[in-house]
């Protein structure tokens, strides 16, 4: 619709342009509109010619403005294709003729209506219409007198239309679609190698689209469009010639034009030249004819021809001719070739050979091209060596550079071409062409071009040997393992080795000498690149004349010494010839240029790549790589950068020195890569650097100044690479390991000190990297596996390495006589066992050997490292050596225990000891393991899981049978396992105990320490005869040593060791005053060894208690325990309690502990603290503490095992306690304002008593001894009040007592109310001293113990002593009047609620009365419940409490403490199914109205003075009256209890109201115009909404104060939203409709209303 309104928009115009002139025009046009009108689609214009015919008729008048507007629709016509081809002869007729008239605008309307023909579907098909088309363009450019912009427009048009025309004839004949780009010219990249890699990438994949395109097969054409192309590819050859063109009817045409036409038909259609035979023939006999006669130079060349853009023309165009067609046109393109070759000789402008070597270079970089041509030229002995002329062409204008009298300047130039190129500028012909367009070109530009060529001609030699291997022609290569004998047989391998051989010699000369005199960092890089592909090559293909040679020429640009050159000329000529060392003096300077880097770099690069293949030429690059080494490590040595020599320092921390570090690196990395190498490589490579350190070595001694220091640095490097070499072939080791370590042995013997340090470094990392290899690990995890063959050998290579690893430091060690080579070899020895003892397997004799005579040495460095070496095989060794050597490490151990001269290794020797038994111990529980396996399933479990008496029995029989049984297979080798495992314990044992009895502390504390600690670990594999043995010869005595000696040692201070003088005076080291006597020193020894017992009593007393005597033994224990804890020091005393402790504790839940030894034990602590008066401070506060916690422990442990009288001794002890502490601390809280420490502690034993089932009856005792501590009230009348309550209680729960009698079997709680009652008794005296002291901060934590432990108690006790608890808190509640700043009264108040809640929560989950609990009981609870609500809300809540010291942070917890009283009051207990009678929750709900008129029940006055706070609660209680009183759809859980309370709830809130309302109209009256209190007012609008809001349930209406017809009409209608309470308070509402409140009448007239739907008044004025 869019063109229809844009074709009807031109049809108009044109009816208005010509409307005067041509009213035949006018009228078609608006005739055309008509029509058009009717039309709606392009394709309905296609069919009517009407509209088009208007077109061409407003053409016809040559008028330029129609004509204008006709071309324009002609063209949107063609565009939307809405004309047919039938109208084409007729439009190009209109066009033939509109291109005569001299108006530019026409013409180049003329030239796009042309161009939107090709590009649409109306591309001429016929012949004659074709040529009509193209021909109206090159009259454009053949008349000179058409415009340029013409002349422009149309050259652009006849250039699309060809491309339009070939690309047809690609499409119609079916041929491949894959182009090589605009103008078939490669754009150069920044480097040779990029065009290279650019090319290679090019090349195949237009390769791959033309042979994927279609048949391979030349065939004729079969289409009009080729024969159209045909035609105008003949025309455009003869224009090209000169001549004319007969099918376009053109004579002449500028030949440069033609020509640039002709080359973008051959770079870009390809197949078009390749499949058509008829376009090949035009190729063959026309074009190539063409070309030869344009490339002619013989003669003097006039005219166009000669112009340079027109020989770029013929030099492209040949060159695509070369590079696509020359497997089809062998001989042309050998003719092309050589005149190409000949232009380089001849004397021609420079120009002009700029760009045959333009062309040439582009051959060598390209890898496809190239390698046709060698194919089908220099392999083919009927062709020119086509290949090898261009090269040669090229190096010899490479080697005219230095014939020239500017060389220098040219080189500088050439330099200057690569850097700019690097930067990805590129000079060409056309940028310094000048305004008169003679081009000017340079020497150097020819020169960069050669070397580019040469460059290529490497890279693609490298390109098409990395597709050889790739392919898999070269089996072969450098990263594999080298064969001398390996052929090259595949096809492009041996084109590769052809090009090599024929071309290796040229290339080398040319870039030699470029690389010789260039400085140039871009150009330097591109030949070192080509240096690096050239001789990889070289190496892949295995030709090693050209390997050698290209090697030794770079190896002449690294590092320049004086006569380098010439001796590595005689290296290479001789590989094998002795060397002689350089003697080059490094006090010179030594600089590195960049060429020198990076010419190292790249032999770098080549030595990897190469490695297997270098063979003799290690040698050269070994000395190479020496230099350098030298040369990085002198200080004198600098990069180019740096002009001076600057010190080492300076260097390392300046950017300069970058280079150093990566060719350092670098260095390191290629002898990493060794790994890689063939075995018979890596020998060659040592064999060089052996040769080269034996070359430095000789005078070393005798020589002194620069020269050893060279040598020596020469020698450094020799040894560090055989190191990285030996590194990286750890997986064949064996036959390289004479040859590396040998030398080290030799440099180890040498006179020189630092040769014999370098020595034994190379020799400790050698040592350290093969017993670290992967295959000493795999022996050390497979050493338990079969015995075949083939194990058993790999055994025996296994351990000739191993024990040839090892001799060698045993040679070293014992071979010298120099101290500090002995002792490298110990710190070597000391390096292998740390890092590879567990791999070691057959050399432990010897080590050992070696560190017993170490032992014995009287140097004490050396026993230093010896005796480190022997910490390592003890702690991480010992699974690595074999049994027949265990005894051999317990001598050695002992002896460096025995030794005196470093109390350290002392120490650490008797830590050794306990390393020993702990693995001996190990061993015998596995062979005892083995040979009773159906009797033991799990010996290291038991220690940890003795769960009885008759499990440790079990356990320790099975261990005397394991010893004392004789098993029937390897009964010799186990019972000597056995014998030697109990003789190495034994003699560990008794070291220990000598050693316990050393003078110096430090020792026999840690041979006590070790002794028990041996002891408690391996205890369980120990028989009973060995177990009283150690009892008695060992544990006992150590015991009585320790304590006679803690007992009589002095008292004296003493002095440390002295540490120098000062001032004339000696300087002792500080002792700690908890050491600085020998008393307290045993004393450490002392509690050491109760330590030891107590570990000993927790692992094995059920088995220990079997022994004989042994309860005479726990007796003596029990008696120095006690003497330790009243006597002793405060760390024995605290020892001596943990001793006892830990052996009841850790026995007694599992039921192991007999009990009179838990009697004992209690008696014990009760001895104690009856003793404790006596003594005062810390200590025994410290001691008490430890007491009362392990008294709470103990009862948790040993419940079980509690009756009733030890439970009551148990309150006893702890009641003693209390009593101490409050008679010695009576001012402790006003002084420090907290609790006692032993109170403290008190606190958190009481939870853990809870008596258990079988000790119900104690809950009674437990909390009333709590209730003691509470409180007491000073008036003796409440206290009688008390007392005679507490009969009557008794006498409501007799019956409870009667039935649990009966109830619990053999009459338990009959015996346990005896006890209860006697312990009541046992525990009056000390109510009696509690009682009247007042210990607040006490109580506030003993609440929250007393409440936690109430909850835990059963049902019948809670309902025995509740009486009690809330009559104690509820005397803790009332002390907020006299103490309100006390957090004692807020404690008791969140107990009670706890208490209550849960009580009603009990009530609601059973949903019944308990039957073992009497209703008297219940009542008797309730009413204290009750009691306390009306004291503590009516008289402590919501009033206003004087409080200097509180905050309102406090205060505002005070507050909300207030609120959740009568929350839990009103939500949780009023609310919910509780037992409680009628009379009850009357009172409740009575002392929940008191609270709440509070604000009514005050005068004006008074209420103005009431604090904010009690308004709230007085207003909260309120509301809790309505929340009673209500009910909707949303309430839960309605009940009886809740129906009677909302019916007692409701009497109670309307008679509240009443009297809020009347009071509220009598005071509003009585005040006059002055406003009533704000909280007067918040109260009556708060009442008038609640009522309001207020609905009742059914059952609740009933008890309204209504006239009972009244009543029994209201109730009868089932109605949830029912306001009956409204009629109630009617006569108030009426009289609060005159109240001057607004919001109070407001509200009053919503109530009335409410009343209105109630009474249905609104229904009867509705109908009347």
């Amino acid at each position: 619709m869019a063109l229809m309104a844009v074709l009807e928009s031109d049809l108009r115009a044109l009816s208005a342009e010509a409307r005067r002139r041509y009213p035949a025009v006018k009228d078609g046009a608006e005739h055309a509109i008509l029509k058009l009108r009717s039309l709606s689609s392009p394709s309905e214009l296609l069919q009517n010619e009407d509209i088009l015919r208007i077109f061409l008729m407003a053409c016809e008048v040559r008028n330029v403005k129609l004509s204008v507007i006709g071309l324009s629709c002609i063209q949107k016509l063609i565009s939307h294709e809405a004309v047919a081809p039938s109208a084409l002869t007729e439009i190009f007729s209109t066009l033939k003729n509109h291109a005569e008239m001299a108006d530019e605008s026409i013409q180049l309307k003329t030239l796009q209506t042309i161009l939107i023909i090709f590009q649409s579907r109306l591309l001429p098909e016929n012949e004659d219409d074709m040529a009509q088309a193209l021909g109206i363009c090159l009259r454009f450019l053949e008349n000179n007198r058409s415009p340029d912009s013409v002349r422009n427009t149309a050259a652009a048009t006849f250039r699309q239309a060809v491309a339009l025309i070939f690309d047809h004839v690609v499409q119609t004949e079916s041929l491949p679609v894959g182009k090589f780009g605009s103008g078939g010219h490669i754009s150069r990249t920044s480097s040779v190698t990029g065009d290279v890699n650019r090319s290679m990438n090019h090349s195949a994949s237009s390769e791959h689209d033309i042979a994927s395109g279609g048949p391979s097969s030349m065939r004729e054409t079969q289409t009009k469009a080729g024969k159209i192309g045909l035609h105008l590819l003949e025309d455009l050859t003869a224009l090209a010639a000169g001549g004319s063109a007969s099918w376009l009817r053109v004579n002449s045409l500028q030949r440069t034009f033609v020509l640039d036409i002709l080359e973008f038909i051959l770079s870009n259609y390809v197949s078009v030249f390749r499949i058509l035979v008829s376009y090949q023939q035009v190729l063959r006999h026309q074009i190539c004819s063409l070309l030869m006669t344009s490339l002619r130079t013989n003669a003097e060349i006039e005219g166009e021809a000669g112009e340079p853009y027109f020989r770029r023309l013929v030099l492209r165009s040949v060159a695509h001719i070369i590079r696509h067609y020359s497997s089809a046109l062998i001989t042309e393109s050998e003719v092309f070739l050589s005149m190409l070759v000949k232009v380089t000789f001849l004397d021609l402008p420079l120009w002009h050979r700029i760009l045959v070597l333009e062309i040439l270079r582009g051959f060598c970089v390209e890898a496809r091209t190239l390698r046709i041509l060698f194919q089908n030229f220099d392999m083919n002995p009927k062709n020119t060596n086509v290949v090898e002329g261009m090269v040669k062409a090229l190096a010899r204008v490479v080697s005219s550079v230095q014939f020239q009298e500017t060389s220098e300047e040219s080189l500088t130039a050439v330099a200057g071409m690569f850097s700019s190129k690097a930067k990805g500028i590129e000079w060409s012909l056309e940028n310094d062409a000048s305004n008169a367009a003679v081009l000017v070109a340079s020497e150097a530009h020819a020169v960069t071009l050669a070397i580019e060529g040469l460059l290529g001609v490497v890279f693609t030699v490298a390109t098409l040997t990395d597709e050889a291997v790739d392919v898999g022609e070269v089996l072969e290569s450098p990263r594999c393992d080298y064969d001398p004998s390996a052929k090259c047989t595949g096809k492009t391998a041996v084109l590769c080795i052809s090009m090599v051989d024929s071309l290796w010699l040229t290339i080398l000369d040319a870039l030699s000498l470029i690389l010789s005199r260039s400085q140039g960092e871009a150009i330097i890089l591109e030949i070192l690149k080509g240096y690096q592909a050239f001789t990889q090559a070289c190496g892949v293909l295995h030709a090693v004349e050209p390997l050698n040679s290209f090697l030794a020429s770079l190896c002449k640009f690294t590092i320049n010494f004086p006569n380098e050159a010439d001796r590595r000329s005689s290296v290479l000529q001789s590989p094998g010839s002795k060397r002689f060392e350089s003697s080059v003096d490094m006090k010179d300077t030594v600089v590195l240029t960049p060429k020198n880097v990076q010419a190292l770099r790249t032999l770098f690069n080549v030595a990897h790549r190469l490695h297997n293949v270098l063979g003799p030429s290690w040698v050269l690059v070994l000395e190479t790589l020496a230099a350098l080494d030298r040369a990085i490590n002198s200080p004198h040595a600098t990069t180019q950068e740096v002009s001076t020599a600057v010190s080492r320092l300076t260097r390392e921390s300046s950017g300069h020195y970058s280079d150093f570090n990566i060719l350092s690196s670098l260095n390191s990395q290629l002898f990493e890569s060794s790994a890689l190498m063939h075995i018979s490589a890596v020998k060659s490579l040592l064999s060089a650097l052996r040769q080269l350190s034996h070359q430095c070595m000789v005078g070393t001694s005798s020589s002194f100044g620069p020269t050893s220091s060279q040598k020596i640095g020469s020698i450094s490097f020799s040894v560090e690479r055989m190191i990285s070499v030996l590194v990286n072939n750890l997986h064949r080791v064996e036959p390289l390991w004479d040859q590396v370590v040998g030398h080290f042995l030799e440099l180890a013997d040498n006179s020189n000190q630092h040769l014999r340090n370098i020595a034994l470094d190379a020799l400790d990392q050698s040592i350290c990297a093969v017993l670290g290899s992967e295959q000493f690990q795999d022996n050390a995890s497979s050493r338990q596996h079969g015995n075949t063959e083939e194990v058993e050998t790999r055994k025996a290579e296994l351990k000739s390495l191993e024990c040839a690893v090892i001799s060698s430091l045993g040679i070293l060690y014992s071979s010298t006589q120099s101290t500090d080579v002995c002792a490298g070899a110990l710190k070597i020895l000391l390096h292998v066992l740390e890092r590879c003892g567990e791999r070691l397997h057959y050399s432990w004799p010897d080590i050992l050997e070696m560190l017993r005579s170490v032992a014995d040495s009287s140097e004490k460095d050396l026993v230093t490292l010896g005796f480190q070496s022997l910490r390592v095989i003890m702690n991480d060794g010992l699974s690595s050596i074999p049994a027949d050597c265990l005894h051999v490490c317990v001598d050695v151990t002992g002896a460096y225990s025995a030794q005196k001269t470093e109390l350290n290794i002392s120490l650490t020797a008797i830590g050794l000891l306990w390393t020993t038994t702990d693995f001996i111990a190990k061993g015998l529980l596995h062979v005892a393991a083995e040979e009773k396996e159906t009797e033991i399933l799990d010996l290291h479990s038991l220690p940890k899981k003795m769960d009885g008496e008759k499990r440790e029995e079990q356990t320790f029989n099975s261990l005397d049978k394991v010893n004392d049984q004789t098993p029937s297979i390897s009964i010799v080798d186990c019972d000597k396992l056995l014998l030697d495992c109990d003789k190495l314990l034994f003699s560990v044992f008794l070291l220990l105990q000598k050693l316990g009895a050393d003078e110096r502390p430090e020792v026999r504390n840690s041979a006590v320490r070790t002794l028990f600690q041996t002891l408690g670990s391996h205890g369980h594999k120990l028989s009973k005869c060995m177990w009283e043995d150690c009892l008695w010869n060992y544990i006992f005595p150590t015991l009585e040593r320790a304590s006679h000696m803690a007992a009589t040692s002095s008292k004296d201070e003493s002095q440390g060791k002295e540490l120098g003088t000062s001032g004339g005076k000696a300087v002792h080291m500080l002792i700690h005053h908890s050491r600085n006597t020998v008393q307290k020193q045993w004393d450490e020894t002392l509690v050491l060894v109760l330590g030891g017992i107590a570990r000993l009593l927790r692992s094995f007393f059920p088995f220990l208690r079997n022994l004989n005597n042994f309860w005479s033994g726990w007796e003596s224990l029990l008696l120095f325990v006690k003497n330790s804890i009243l006597n002793g020091s405060k760390e024995v005393a605290l020892a001596a309690i943990n001793c006892l402790q830990t052996t009841v504790i850790s026995h007694s839940a599992k039921g192991n502990l007999p009990m009179p030894y838990l009697n004992t034990v209690l008696d014990v602590y009760e001895f104690v603290l009856q003793k404790s008066p006596n003594y005062s401070g810390a200590a025994a506060g410290k001691m008490k503490q430890e007491i009362l916690h392990d008294l709470g422990e103990l009862y948790v442990q040993a419940q079980r095992m509690f009756d009733d009288r030890m439970y009551t001794q148990l309150l006893a002890i702890i009641g003693l306690a209390i009593k101490q502490t409050v008679m010695t601390n009576e001012n402790y809280e006003s002084e420090f304002g907290h609790v006692p420490p032993v109170l403290r502690t008190i606190l958190e034993v009481f939870p853990l008593l809870s008596p258990t089932e079988q000790l119900s009856p104690m809950w009674l005792v437990l909390l009333r001894d709590l209730l003691q501590y509470l409180p007491r009230s000073d008036s003796p009348t409440e206290n009688e009040e008390d007392e005679a309550a507490q009969p009557g209680t008794s006498d409501n729960i007799s019956d409870v007592n009667e039935k649990t009698k009966y109830d619990t079997p053999n009459g338990t709680a009959q015996v346990s109310a005896n006890g209860a009652e006697a312990s009541s008794r046992s525990s009056g005296s000390i109510t009696t001293v509690t009682a009247g002291v007042n210990s607040h901060l006490f109580a506030e934590k003993l609440i929250s113990v007393l409440v936690d432990l109430f909850l835990q108690a059963p049902a019948v006790e809670k309902c025995i002593i509740y009486p009690e608890i809330i009559q104690n808190l509820s005397r803790c509640m009332t002390t907020r009047r006299d103490n309100p700043d006390s957090s004692l009264w807020r404690v008791a108040v969140e107990g009670f609620n706890r208490i209550l809640v849960d009580d009603v929560s009990n009530l609601s989950v059973s949903g019944k009365e308990d039957s073992k609990i009497s209703r008297p009981a219940r009542l008797r609870f309730w009413k204290e419940v009750a009691d306390v609500y009306e004291i503590f809300l009516v008289g402590y809540c919501g009033r206003a409490l004087s409080s200097n010291s509180l905050s309102d942070v406090a205060l505002n917890a005070d507050e909300l403490l207030e609120m959740s009283i009568i929350d839990i009051l009103g939500d949780k207990i009023l609310k919910a199914p509780i037992d409680a009678p009628n009379d009850i929750l009357q009172w409740l709900v009575s002392t929940i109205d008191r609270c709440a008129s509070r604000t009514c029940s005050l005068p004006i006055e008074t209420v103005e003075l009431m604090p904010v706070h009690c308004s709230k609660f007085s207003l909260a209680c309120l509301h809790k009256l309505f929340s009673l009183s209500s009910f909707d759809d949303e309430t839960k859980n309605w009940n009886m209890t809740r129906a009677e309370v909302s019916k007692i709830s409701i009497t109670i809130l309307l008679s509240r109201c009443e009297y809020i309302l009347n009071k509220f109209f009598i005071d509003e009256k009585g005040l006059g115009h002055r406003p009533l209190p704000a909280a007067r007012l918040e109260e009556i609008v708060y009442v008038l909404q609640e009522l309001a809001r207020l609905n009742i349930h059914s059952d609740t209406a009933p008890a309204l104060p209504l006239h009972p017809k009244l009543k029994s009409v209201l109730t009868g209608e089932e109605n949830h939203d029912n306001h009956p309470h409204l009629l109630v308070l009617f006569p108030s509402f009426c009289e609060l409709v005159i109240s001057r409140e607004y919001k109070v009448r407001e509200l009053v007239q919503v109530l009335l209303r409410i009343i209105t739907r109630e009474l249905a008044l609104e229904k009867i004025s509705i109908a009347g």
